[in-house]
């Protein structure tokens, strides 16, 4: 059971007022608004954090190769400072669309061959490594239906960032990103309620504990099977 805390209720406020203040800035920067220092900060911390994240999940003791890591991205991006001030709206889309781009591969990529679909694996371990033929038969669909997800948002990105105006393509990408994911979870969650009995039911917490002892087993998310 998931206690909640002062604690835990003051970090999930920071980071949500965090990725607000990120989403606004990406916004007014890549629109075109902002000083474009700024805009290439913005827009690089992410790819930043990305490197030392993956570094990290190779072996979570060894602190220093992500410390590098991230040191050698951010040295990168400075060589790079100049070209880049003349290519803000690329970086911002590269950003948006290479992340949905990825994870779809991440997702689809588990749906092939004899691996286990990514729900299905994230429901195993929060329930103990027990999943029903329902949960099987469902966890394989909300896969596919997740793949699905990340690659039309990462086609309609492409879309607007090369017909549309600047404005229109950041509005999407920047500012109705994380409310359409956020529809996408809350239309899972109905759906899951309405096509499985309670007893394979899972919880959101119970949901969040799969992800997190997935994402902590080394090579869990690479479908090496």
């Amino acid at each position: 059971m998931t206690v909640i805390t002062p604690a835990n209720l003051l970090r999930v406020s920071g980071l949500t007022g965090l990725l607000i203040a990120w989403t606004w800035l990406a916004h007014e920067t890549s629109a075109g608004e902002g000083a474009s220092d700024l805009a290439i900060a913005v827009a690089s911390a992410p790819i930043v954090a990305v490197v030392v994240l993956l570094l990290w999940r190779v072996d979570p003791r060894q602190r220093w190769l992500s410390a590098t890591g991230g040191l050698a991205a951010t040295l990168v991006l400075a060589w790079q400072w100049q070209a880049l001030r003349h290519n803000v709206a690329l970086l911002y889309y590269l950003q948006h669309a290479g992340t949905n781009l990825a994870l779809g591969l991440l997702f689809g990529r588990s749906l092939i061959g004899q691996g286990e679909p990514l729900v299905t694996r994230f429901a195993r371990l929060a329930h103990h490594g027990v999943v029903s033929d329902a949960q099987l038969r469902y966890t394989r669909q909300v896969t596919i239906a997740w793949t699905a997800f990340f690659g039309v948002t990462a086609s309609l990105s492409t879309a607007l960032f090369l017909f549309a105006s600047p404005t229109v393509w950041s509005i999407f990408a920047n500012l109705l990103t994380m409310p359409l994911l956020g529809l996408m979870f809350a239309g899972e969650y109905l759906v899951r309620h309405r096509v499985l009995p309670p007893a394979d039911r899972t919880r959101i917490a119970d949901t969040i504990r799969g992800y997190r002892e997935a994402v902590r087993q080394p090579g869990s998310l690479a479908n090496d099977r």
